[in-house]
């Protein structure tokens, strides 16, 4: 198990920035690999972004693509979630979790790819 904690979250206008950050602790980060969700209010959760172990690899969201980036810092145990260009269809609570297993570049988007999960920092974005 990875224990995971979330930070970085509040209130932004919209076109605004935010980077989120997840710290972890437990077993070995670099095997893991990280991505974000987020869930709405009255909404089912929703894949954000995720990267493999090396940090070379992401994937994102079409709604996300070219707004956020995901990164990892593997000797700060550390992944990031840089938000640019926020919308209010933005807002919701962002979790950050972990994945001990390899998954295709399809089902590393399902959260059932990842083990552990933090408690959720929130983000809202005002018009």
């Amino acid at each position: 198990q990875v224990h995971l904690v979330e930070s970085g979250g509040g209130l932004v206008q919209a076109g605004g920035s935010l980077r989120l950050s997840c710290a972890t602790s437990g077993r070995t980060f670099s095997s893991y690999a990280m991505g974000w969700f987020r869930q709405a209010p009255g909404k089912e959760r929703e894949f954000v972004a995720a990267t493999r172990w090396s940090g070379r690899s992401t994937h994102y969201a079409d709604s996300v693509r070219g707004r956020f980036t995901i990164s990892r810092d593997n000797a700060k145990n550390t992944v990031y979630l840089q938000m640019n260009s926020l919308k209010p269809e933005d807002t919701g609570l962002y979790y950050c979790a972990a994945g001990s297993t390899y998954y295709s570049d399809y089902l590393i988007r399902s959260g059932a790819a990842y083990d552990s999960w933090g408690q959720g920092t929130q983000v809202t974005v005002s018009s």
